[in-house]
């Protein structure tokens, strides 16, 4: 159809124009996580030096996983609170490469981080045993928030290799 009149739809300017709409399934991003963290602290038996000084593999686990939590309630992290932190029985396991008792003492953390990245510092440790993210149920990850959580773990994952590798020297 022809038009002969001036159509004031096509008049409004650029700035006028509705900006693109959003799909209403999209939820709103979530600033916090909050996540449950596990650790098993391994202990081995220590060999007593002259006649004293011994200890068993339970007393190992049980004072390393005291330093640990001592230093996740006090050494703050950036974008990482910790909410509580809860200890479990000390379980043991035959060990067959050292041919030893190796003991456990468990923790687990309960913790909000602001982002999926900050979840790698608990996940790239050697004593790391599960993760539960708790709140959100659902985590809407863009290309771009992908692309950085690959490049922070692959940071992560470099740095604690140099670590290892500076250890056995």
């Amino acid at each position: 159809m022809l038009r002969s009149y001036r159509d004031t739809e096509l008049s409004n300017s650029v700035a006028e124009f509705p900006g693109p709409s959003l799909p209403e399934q999209e939820e709103p991003r979530v600033s916090k996580i909050k996540i449950r963290v596990r650790f098993d602290y391994r202990g081995l038996p220590r060999p007593a030096r002259f006649f004293f000084g011994g200890r068993g593999a339970k007393e190992v686990a049980e004072e390393l996983r005291q330093q640990q939590s001592n230093m996740w309630r006090h050494v703050p992290l950036q974008g990482v609170l910790i909410e509580d932190i809860e200890f479990f029985e000390l379980y043991t396991v035959y060990d067959e490469i050292e041919e030893t008792h190796a003991a456990f003492a468990p923790v687990e953390l309960r913790a909000t981080v602001d982002s999926l990245g900050d979840i790698l510092r608990f996940v790239c440790r050697s004593e790391f045993r599960r993760v539960e993210i708790m709140e959100p149920e659902r985590l809407h990850l863009s290309n771009r928030d992908l692309e950085r959580l690959f490049f922070k773990f692959g940071e992560t994952l470099q740095q604690s290799l140099k670590e290892q590798e500076q250890e056995r020297r």
